[in-house]
């Protein structure tokens, strides 16, 4: 078996002054909300093992805050463009390329391609809570726990895998309710 972690970047700072959208920093919420999440997943002795990341500065900001706070930060991501506002199927892709070397991955990014991934990878259930919750919406610095009965990542197919646990900032801390620009 193995799980899979989804993280999206934490909110971004809109009033940062960048030529590109790739470059845009997180704001002091998002600090927040990234290091309250990162508490949440070594409070839950979540497994990680390996970590693939959007290089995008918003992703990198986040996991330099999510990690110490989770307690993986001796683990380097590996830095894929691929998953800069890669579409679900582009992400199944990369995943798929991490072949048997990790048994706890965790992969951060971006929406709508992370929430879509989710989506894809979970089965439509009347019953399943935190599936209708990502259908609401994938908001920022929230993450998804997903376990698959696989042993390779090659093996990854759509429909395959159980929600273990989802948590978004607001859940943590009230004052991070969403605001009108969740991005």
């Amino acid at each position: 078996m193995k799980t899979l972690t989804i993280l999206r970047h934490a909110k971004s700072g809109w009033d940062a002054t960048v030529e590109r959208d790739f470059d845009r920093p997180i704001n002091a919420r998002g600090r927040r909300g990234a290091e309250l999440v990162g508490q949440y997943t070594k409070r839950q002795a979540m497994a990680i093992d390996r970590i693939i990341a959007s290089p995008a500065v918003r992703v990198t900001e986040t996991l330099d805050l999510f990690q110490p706070a989770a307690g993986i930060d001796a683990i380097e991501p590996d830095w894929d463009r691929r998953i800069y506002l890669a579409s679900s199927a582009t992400l199944i892709d990369v995943i798929r390329d991490m072949g048997k070397d990790s048994q706890n991955l965790l992969i951060a990014g971006h929406n709508p391609g992370l929430e879509d991934l989710i989506l894809e990878l979970v089965p439509e259930s009347p019953n399943n809570e935190l599936r209708a919750k990502v259908e609401e919406k994938l908001p920022t610095s929230a993450l998804a726990r997903l376990e698959l009965d696989i042993a390779d990542w090659r093996d990854l197919d759509t429909k395959s895998a159980r929600f273990v646990a989802f948590i978004r900032p607001r859940d943590l801390d009230a004052s991070l309710s969403p605001a009108m620009d969740d991005d």
